[in-house]
């Protein structure tokens, strides 16, 4: 069997980290098994559709490297939905209900009232034709349910295992608004069977609509994909997730935040699951040993410092023919290999690199704690050209000229030379630094 899935979304706002972890686990299955990957643009509520965001969901999709085989818009199916509407309503699954939303609440609210489920009680299918007629001479225009069979409903979960439903206790799904559109249950289980999907990836908190789906495919003639619900996730207090970084868009993760592509997957196709978080390069690690059953239903917490140790990771292993666009649109078309390799496992974005820039060719503030000991430094400079052992050569000439050691040596020199009290080492940084603006900066001079 081949295996074919789709990853679903809404175009009524932008992707995040919880429905492009969907997007990742789907695409890392169907990878792992040479399958076929289904780009499906659920845009049936043409109220809260936008392109703008129906676009942005390939940039977030592209991005991540997550490539699609087939695309699809619910919006082009309409009439295909109409054929399928037409053949539950002559089967007697479909029924239409003519109570208003006012009137559907207080039901709802009278069960609740005696602890009793809010299952719909089904009194549209008692209705008259002349009853039906006196609501429609009143203005009202039906919404269609699906007659859901009252009897057990069981599938054997990927991720959570055998699950099992009473129809009974389910309320019938309205599928059909009054102004005539499908509701997206109905419009994704025609989809599932034409387009032959296998296997679907969604949140646990489908599991229910999972239940009435697995009828309606049967309705319709069908057998059921198989399904994997993941659990939702939290943060690491096992709270919603925090707005810092949780719930930003992919497209802010990346153009706000300065995100490496690699660093989200890194994370999120891991966590849940039985296998270690480490930072990945590409994706085929993941692809390899990816499998459902590694995963567990507890929840998994998305801890956005992990995210940023994981992006911090992935730079430090950078090579410079990865980032040397990127630096020439920043106007640092000039920083060549040495100097990223010198300065890169100090970096947590790629943009932070600016500053290492501007200490290396300048100008600067030097911080001098001690004027006679730079000065001093001064005389034992050692000559040019500079390299990677002048450092250890010029401090050692410096501690004998002056008896400091350790940090009463090393510190005073980096906060005279750079301006700061942290940063490479300075054996690799020296030589990017220089003789000439060494000098400058030891003397307090402008470099």
């Amino acid at each position: 069997m081949t295996v074919r899935v789709r990853f679903a979304p809404s175009p009524t706002g932008m992707l995040h980290v919880g429905n492009v972890r969907t997007a990742l686990i789907t695409w890392l299955f169907a990878r792992k098994n040479a399958g076929h990957y289904l780009l499906r643009i659920d845009d049936t509520d043409t109220e809260r559709s936008k392109k703008e965001y129906e676009d942005a969901i390939r940039e977030s999709l592209t991005w991540l490297g997550l490539n699609w085989d087939e695309e699809a818009w619910q919006s082009k199916r309409l009439d295909r939905y109409a054929v399928v509407i037409e053949d539950l309503k002559r089967a007697g699954r479909l029924y239409a209900c003519y109570e208003t939303p006012d009137e559907l609440n207080l039901k709802r609210k009278a069960l609740l009232s005696q602890g009793l489920p809010p299952i719909y009680d089904r009194a549209a299918l008692n209705l008259t034709a002349e009853q039906k007629a006196a609501y429609e001479s009143q203005g009202r225009k039906p919404h269609w349910r699906f007659k859901l069979n009252l009897e057990p409903i069981i599938w054997n979960d990927l991720v959570r295992g055998s699950v099992e439903f009473d129809g009974a206790d389910l309320s019938d799904p309205v599928l059909i608004r009054e102004d005539g559109t499908p509701l997206y249950h109905l419009c994704s289980v025609i989809d599932d069977i034409d387009f032959k999907i296998t296997h679907v990836v969604r949140g646990e908190d489908h599991v229910t609509n999972t239940a009435l789906h697995i009828q309606m495919f049967k309705a319709m003639n069908a057998t059921p994909p198989q399904f994997a619900h993941l659990p939702l996730l939290s943060d690491p207090e096992g709270g919603k997730l925090s707005k810092r970084l949780g719930s930003m868009s992919i497209i802010d993760l990346r153009d706000q935040e300065g995100l490496e592509p690699m660093a989200i997957p890194s994370l999120l196709a891991r966590l849940g699951t039985s296998d270690p978080i480490e930072a990945y390069s590409s994706y085929q690690p993941l692809i390899d040993h990816f499998d459902f059953s590694k995963f567990s239903r507890g929840t998994p917490k998305f801890d956005t410092d992990e995210l940023e140790r994981l992006n911090a990771r992935i730079i430090h292993t950078l090579p410079f023919a990865m980032v040397k666009d990127r630096l020439a649109v920043m106007g640092l078309s000039e920083l060549d290999e040495n100097f990223w390799n010198a300065v890169r496992a100090n970096l947590e974005r790629v943009r932070d690199i600016t500053t290492w820039w501007q200490v290396a060719k300048g100008p600067i503030t030097p911080i001098i704690d001690d004027a006679d000991f730079t000065q001093t430094a001064v005389t034992h400079m050692p000559p040019e050209p500079w390299n990677e052992s002048t450092w250890g050569e010029w401090t050692n000439a410096v501690k004998n000229a002056t008896g400091r050691k350790g940090k009463d040596l090393f510190m005073p020199l980096r906060k005279a030379l750079t301006g700061m009290d942290h940063g490479p080492e300075l054996n690799t940084l020296l030589p990017l630094i220089g003789a000439e603006k060494a000098k400058k900066r030891l003397s307090q001079l402008a470099a």
